[in-house]
Order: C-alpha cells, then structure tokens, then sequence
C-alpha cells in the first residue's frame, strides 16, 4: 500500500528541538534537576507530537510505524548491553603502546558486532585496569573515538544510526561492502596519532611504572557462556518474518543472559540497569518528536537543489557532534530521500513493477524511465524476491532509487560515515561517550571537561582525520 506524503506544521518540529536542545545543554547546566526529571520532559514532548499526528493529522499508520522502529532498536540496543554486561575481562600488566594499540584495534573490530555500547561497556573497565599505573585523559578520550563511535562503521550492529538504516531499508552488508575505506582510514590515522601519544607518555612514565605495566600479562575472562546468547542476538538481526519473532529473540537471549550469569561478574561489572533505562526513556521521546522533522526534511528536500556527498557529510557530521547521531542519521537519509528518491517517484516504481515486472525494455518508456531501470537493477541485487512476486514497497522503491545510483550512493555513504565518525567529536555526539566518561570518573581516571574534550583532543586529533576522509572520499 503507497501511504500518502505527510507534511506536519513546521511548528510541530519545536518539540524535537526542544528535547535534543535539553539533552545536549541539562545536563551541563542542570544536572540535578534534569536527572530527577528527564523522564518526564521526554515523554511528555513526546506527548505532544503524538497527540498531533494521531488526532490532528489522522496519521495512525505513521505513528504505528515509528513505533515499531523504536521497539526494535531499543531490543537491539538493551540486548546486546545486558548480554555484554555478563562478560567480564580482567587483565594486568602489559599496558604497552604496542598492546594498547592492539586492544583499540581489538575494540575498533568488536564493536562491529557488540555494537558500540557494548563494546565500550565491555572492555573499559579492563582498559583502564591495563593502564593504571599512568592513566591520563588520552587513554579514556582515544578509548572513545576509536571504540565508542569510529570503530563500530561497518555494520548496522555497530552503531545505532546503521541500525536504524538498516530498519529503513539499507542492505545488511551493504555497509561493510560500501564504508570499508573509510573505517580504514579513520580507524588507522587515530591509531597512529593514539600510538605517538602514547608513546611519548610511556618514555615519561618512571622506570618502576614502566616495569610494573610491562612486568606479567594476565587475562582472566568470566561470563563466556554469554558468547551463545550474543549468537542468537546477532543472529536475531536477519530474522524479518513474522512481525516481532526478532525482538522476542533478543528480548529471549537477554533474560538468558541476565539470569544465567553469575552474580559475581555482574558485580565485577559494576551491571546495572539506569544506563539502558535512560537511553530507553530519551530514545523513546527522540522517536516520537523527530516525526515531524523527517516528514518536514523529506517533503521540502527538493530545495536543497541536489546537493553532493560534501554537503551530507559535513551536514550530518556536524549536528551529530553536538547533538545524538541516531536522530541526525534519520534526518539527512530523509532529506537524500526527498532529494533524489521523493515519494511519487518510488511510487511510480513500484507501481511500474507490478504492471510489468522486470521488463527493462518497457521501463525505458515508462514515466522515470531512467529511475526505474536503475531501481530495478538495485531490486535484483538487494531484494530479489520481492521483485520477483511484484510486491515491492514503498520503502524498497525509495531506497533502490538511491542504491541503483552511484552519486546517492556516494551521499548514502557521507550520512552513514558522518553520523558515526562525528558522533565522537563531544561528550554528547553518541551514547556511549557519556557511560565511558561516567565509568572513567568513578575509576578516578584523569576525564577531560566538555569544552577541554573539545579544545584538547577532538579539533587536534579528529579534525584532522576526518579532513582526510572528506578529501579523499567526498570532496566531488
């Protein structure tokens, strides 16, 4: 069924900024108050946006339809925290640059498959313990870029904007296929900076610091058991039909995990439940408020006058770094939707298709002609079936139009990169940054403030990496 296009008020997009303008500035300002009532300032924006769209707009479905997205990010989500907290790595000794620069790479690849918040909840604590001897702001921020953000780019697992696009409809592996060489890049250029860093902070360090980190190695790992019910999480992932028989699946290996695991290694892991309760509580309100904004970006993106990669780049990475990623990611695929993919155009498509199949000869006389023959060269590769049984969506029409061409392509590529790599310029830029710094504070680890994070690590270390990526992947 082709759903009609929604345009809200333009109004009715104050509730979404008025939340993301809270949850980057209470917390700085506010922090006592907020933590009291976050709840409540979130759902009660949310509140409002949903009164509209189901009473004033009339726009049941829509609602509907939000309401799944979140249902299933927030099971991936709490999933993939709850199974990792039931891991726990001990390690000693042989906090070397060398080793160090191998366990960021380690947590740059896991994070691919934890998710960022996983992976970050999971190797911190030993992180710190490894370097604990000379533990300096440098190994809690590189920790944070590499681990928590720029890592986790080539899978939807890895970050939750992927993830989200992945619900859109981008191709599981599309990502790994398409961002391979700029996780390389970025990956690679923060490693060496870290190495350098590093480097020159251990030839600082006493000779009895020195011996005492490079004296032993010891890994003690607990809770493996939990690899198993990781499985079925990851495995979860593919599962489409029927509706919700995913999330049951991962809502299934949490509680498997939560309550086969030994209290001890949730102890050890300091595992509780406030952090995914908050991002619960905040993502339900983002998901509701930004309604308006996707519908408002999707149906004025035509202005835009088609821009290039740079502009998604820049754009997405810039309100990714001081606002959450998640939201941002959404905002501009809507906006490339609007721009190159706008809904008559994908209904065209899909009506086209269940007329005449794949009958490429008659596309090229049929209205959009050239958008259909790319669309259905991207319905062959990315959904098959669907073509084949005539029953292509909306949502597959819409995201074949930017897949079966290389300049939406390359701008899918931008959003994509920009969201996750940017989302680690700021404390605020990605969920996991806030946990890391939290769990960093309480090891009394040296945690640099907003502006110092800012001033001290990203505009020297990330700026320019992410300068690279943008001239070797999206300048043109």
């Amino acid at each position: 069924m082709i759903l009609a296009e929604i345009e809200p008020n333009s109004w009715m997009v104050a509730p979404f900024i008025a939340l993301l303008a809270a949850i980057a500035l209470a917390p700085l300002f506010f922090a006592g108050w907020w933590g009291r009532h976050y709840g409540k300032v979130t759902l009660g924006l949310a509140a409002i946006t949903l009164a509209y769209y189901v009473g004033g707009l009339h726009a049941h479905q829509r609602a509907l339809d939000t309401a799944s997205e979140y249902v299933s990010f927030i099971c991936l989500i709490g999933s993939l925290f709850v199974v990792s907290g039931g891991i726990h790595i001990n390690v000693r000794g042989e906090a070397t640059p060398t080793v160090n620069l191998l366990f960021l790479l380690g947590g740059a690849l896991a994070a691919n498959v934890l998710g960022t918040t996983g992976a970050s909840m999971l190797l911190i604590r030993p992180w710190l313990r490894m370097n604990k001897y000379r533990l300096t702001a440098h190994h809690v921020v590189f920790f944070i870029f590499i681990v928590s953000n720029v890592g986790g780019s080539l899978t939807p697992v890895g970050d939750p904007p992927l993830f989200l696009g992945y619900l859109k409809g981008v191709p599981f592996w599309w990502v790994a296929a398409q961002c391979w060489p700029m996780w390389l890049v970025g990956v690679g250029m923060l490693l060496m900076m870290f190495l350098v860093v590093d480097t020159l902070n251990f030839r600082r360090a006493p000779k009895s610091v020195r011996e005492a980190e490079t004296s032993s190695e010891h890994w003690k790992f607990q809770g493996l058991s939990n690899l198993g019910f990781l499985a079925l999480v990851l495995g979860a992932v593919f599962v489409n039909q029927p509706p919700f028989l995913r999330e049951a699946l991962m809502l299934a290996a949490a509680a498997g995990s939560y309550f086969t695991t030994a209290k001890s290694v949730h102890e050890a892991n300091d595992f509780n439940f406030q952090p995914i309760k908050e991002v619960a509580i905040l993502f339900a309100g983002i998901f509701a408020t930004m309604m308006p904004a996707l519908d408002w970006l999707q149906a004025n993106a035509a202005q835009l006058a088609h821009p290039g990669p740079g502009m998604f780049f820049w754009g997405s990475g810039a309100l990714s770094s001081v606002l959450d990623n998640a939201p941002t990611y959404l905002s501009f695929l809507n906006a490339e939707f609007g721009a190159f993919a706008p809904k008559e155009t994908a209904s065209a498509v899909a009506s086209y298709i269940t007329a005449h199949g794949t009958n490429l000869l008659a596309a090229a006389t049929a209205p959009h002609g050239t958008q259909v023959s790319q669309a259905i060269a991207a319905l062959q590769i990315h959904h098959p079936e669907a073509l084949k049984a005539g029953t292509v969506t909306l949502d597959q029409a819409q995201m074949s139009l930017v897949l079966g061409a290389p300049l939406h392509v390359k701008c899918l590529q931008a959003i994509s990169i920009g969201s996750v790599f940017f989302g680690a310029n700021t404390y605020i830029g990605n969920g996991p940054n806030f946990m890391v710094k939290a769990i960093a504070d309480q090891q009394k680890a040296h945690t640099p403030t907003f502006l110092g994070y800012v001033f001290k690590f990203t505009l020297p270390f990330m700026l320019p990496m992410l300068l690279v990526v943008w001239w070797l992947f999206f300048r043109s």
